[in-house]
């Protein structure tokens, strides 16, 4: 049973609980799309799996149906924390505690209810494709939906992000003391997670139309995201190297993880419309220097952010000690995203160019440090949403 009735205490970043958790269920159908064949289409359908979980091979049956059940479990989760969220949003929205968040440095979290809802579209997307046969029929019909839906939430986001700039940017008095963290960041997580959803049709769409209006309109956030990520990793650094960092927002030097791992993907996919649509040919290896930088990067951050926290005790009192909150929940994001995009990186990276063979002992061997990864975030998501979201 969920807490309920929080009022005034409630914060957004509370949807990052539900966020987590479709990553997760995301996650989870990337074993699927880069390990089974899927010949006809660029992602494992249901018309793919079906034959292989009926078939004569038991190991490969029973990880297929343990991956689904996985799968739906965490979309469960997803859509559960979701609609508590929406209404316990609704709720705080009444109170006096509103009317402040938006007048305060904290308006900017407000960007978690956007990036929320375009990860539900990418949970829909991942579960229509692995349960409803034929999907692929129809799919050039699903893909201007798509679109039109990522666009909606783009909207929503902008409009947030507008509104907070046109506050600070009029009327100053941001407090860079209380912002020495990368926190407001999240603005940035939420353009990219919808520009890489924007993306995905010209990633996989055979309409030239289809894929140029794909093409534009992920661009557009892709390149606000990287220009505002850029803006803010000077002033946030800049703060931090000042002022230091609070034990609370400590964790938000993980978020350039899962930044990296949307714009990465955004870029390759765009990259592979541009092939599609419009005949331009790229070089296998352009993918693996692509891919190995970014989680170089990913990884850096993560050294940083391990240290940092480690120094303050953030693991010992807001993992497994008594202290937490809302924010907390941002730590399964970047392990959800570390492990996408080393997937990303031991597929397309290193199996692309011919470096490793797949499904090989050595694929599996590259693979096991982010399945690790992997892990312990499903591991942590239980725990936190037992100590923070369950009812006492």
């Amino acid at each position: 049973m969920l807490r309920k009735n929080l009022g005034a205490g409630y914060s957004p970043l509370y949807f990052l609980a539900a966020l987590g958790a479709g990553g997760l269920s995301v996650s989870f159908f990337i074993y699927l799309l880069f390990m089974t064949p899927h010949p006809g289409s660029p992602m494992a359908t249901f018309n793919h799996l079906w034959p292989l979980l009926t078939g004569d091979n038991l190991l490969v049956s029973s990880l297929i149906a343990l991956d689904l059940v996985v799968i739906v479990y965490f979309a469960y989760l997803h859509f559960r924390l979701l609609a508590w969220n929406l209404r316990e949003y609704a709720l705080f929205k009444k109170t006096e505690a509103f009317p402040k968040l938006t007048t305060s440095n904290a308006e900017i979290t407000l960007m978690a209810i956007p990036l929320t809802l375009a990860m539900s579209i990418n949970v829909l997307f991942a579960l229509g494709a692995v349960f409803v046969p034929n999907l692929w029929s129809v799919v050039e019909w699903l893909f201007p939906a798509a679109l039109l839906a990522f666009l909606a939430v783009g909207v929503y986001a902008m409009r947030i992000l507008v509104t907070y700039f046109a506050r600070v940017l009029s009327e100053g008095g941001l407090d860079f003391a209380s912002s020495n963290s990368l926190a407001p960041m999240i603005a940035i997580f939420s353009l990219a997670m919808i520009a890489v959803g924007l993306a995905a049709p010209a990633a996989m769409s055979a309409e030239k139309t289809t894929v140029a209006f794909s093409i534009a309109f992920s661009l557009f956030f892709f390149t606000t995201a990287s220009l505002l990520a850029v803006i803010k990793l000077v002033t946030g650094f800049n703060a931090m190297m000042e002022h230091g960092i609070s034990e609370a927002a400590s964790a938000s030097l993980w978020i350039l993880i899962p930044i990296l791992t949307l714009l990465g993907i955004t870029w390759i996919r765009l990259s592979h419309g541009l092939h599609q649509g419009f005949g331009v040919h790229g070089d296998p290896s352009s993918l693996f220097v692509l891919t190995a930088a970014v989680l170089s990067v990913q990884i850096l951050f993560g050294l940083i952010g391990w240290a940092v926290m480690n120094r303050l005790g953030y693991f010992r009192d807001y993992v497994r000690g008594d202290k937490g909150n809302a924010g907390t929940f941002a730590l399964v994001c970047p392990g959800v995203a570390f492990f996408v995009f080393g997937v990303f990186f031991v597929n397309m990276g290193l199996v692309g160019t011919g470096l490793v063979d797949k499904l090989s002992w050595v694929y599996f061997l590259l693979l096991a440090p982010f399945v690790w990864v992997q892990l312990k975030t499903v591991q942590l998501i239980f725990g936190l949403n037992r100590k923070l979201l369950r009812a006492v």
